[in-house]
């Protein structure tokens, strides 16, 4: 069942935000604390850096990390993909050798009646 859309806020370096979401609260406040801590991060590794720089440059990490696992995922199912098509591969060529199977026993069979026949 879809969560109803509602406002939350989240408190990111000291500022509240308020946001429209359908997504469960709990989860909002997860992601608005890690973003407060990966801001809050990158600042206290250079006293310098200004909110808004650090913003910026958390934004880019994150792009970064969302471009890279999109990629990853986007390899793996390409990778699924082959191992499934492989497996069909072989289940139709097992599927083949069977049938193979039964008729050469088949076969072995009829000549050993034949040969049963004339001894």
């Amino acid at each position: 069942m879809e969560n109803p859309v509602q406002k939350v806020t989240l408190n990111i370096c000291g500022t509240d935000y308020v946001v429209t979401t359908d997504e469960a609260p709990g989860y909002m406040q997860e992601l608005g604390a890690q973003l407060d801590a990966r801001i809050r991060n990158v600042m206290n590794n250079n006293e310098r850096t200004s909110l808004v720089m650090a913003t910026v440059m958390t934004a880019l990490m994150q792009a970064d990390e969302a471009k890279k696992a999109a990629q990853t995922a986007d390899n793996l199912r390409k990778q699924m993909k082959s191992f499934f098509d492989d497996n069909n591969r072989s289940r139709s060529e097992a599927e083949s050798l069977r049938r193979e199977i039964v008729q050469l026993k088949r076969e072995k069979e009829e000549l050993e009646r034949k040969l049963a026949a004339r001894g």
